[in-house]
């Protein structure tokens, strides 16, 4: 249900963000202690402000109540995804590319289920990045997870 929820809402406000100059990278609806939560995460080149997210909030309030998605009552929260949110859609990996990422795999291939490496291309259905000195194509339906590499 609340799977559904997110696309609806997405259906809905990503045009409105888009139109405000920012990417919409996820919309997540979900139960927290103080109620239902309706999670907006939003991106823009140069990264995300406060004033940002207060300035999308406001603009999606009365289209989110015109529409009415969510039943009964949630809280809206606009926010940037943050440095190591995970890659999700082939938009993050387009921005990542020639950037350092941290691929975790389900299963060991050669061994290894972390790689380390500089995205090279994306397609379909692999990744190929430089990892341990060498080019590596990994199938795409064996990555968990992929985020930017962050080195601390």
């Amino acid at each position: 249900m609340s799977k559904k929820i997110a696309g609806a809402v997405r259906a809905i406000i990503e045009p409105a963000v888009t139109e405000l100059g920012y990417d919409l990278v996820d919309v997540e609806y979900r139960r927290e202690a103080m109620g239902y939560v309706l999670t907006v995460y939003i991106d823009k080149r140069g990264g995300v402000t406060l004033d940002d997210c207060e300035r999308v909030s406001v603009a999606l309030d009365p289209l989110l109540d015109a529409h009415d998605p969510v039943p009964g009552s949630y809280y809206l929260s606009v926010s940037s995804p943050g440095l190591d949110r995970p890659l999700k859609n082939d938009a993050d990996l387009q921005r990542h590319l020639g950037k350092m990422v941290d691929v975790r795999l389900y299963k060991p291939v050669e061994r290894c289920k972390i790689f380390v490496g500089t995205l090279l291309a994306f397609d379909e259905g692999t990744l190929t990045l430089t990892a341990g000195g060498r080019a590596r194509t990994l199938n795409r339906r064996d990555v968990a997870c992929i985020k930017p590499y962050i080195e601390i």
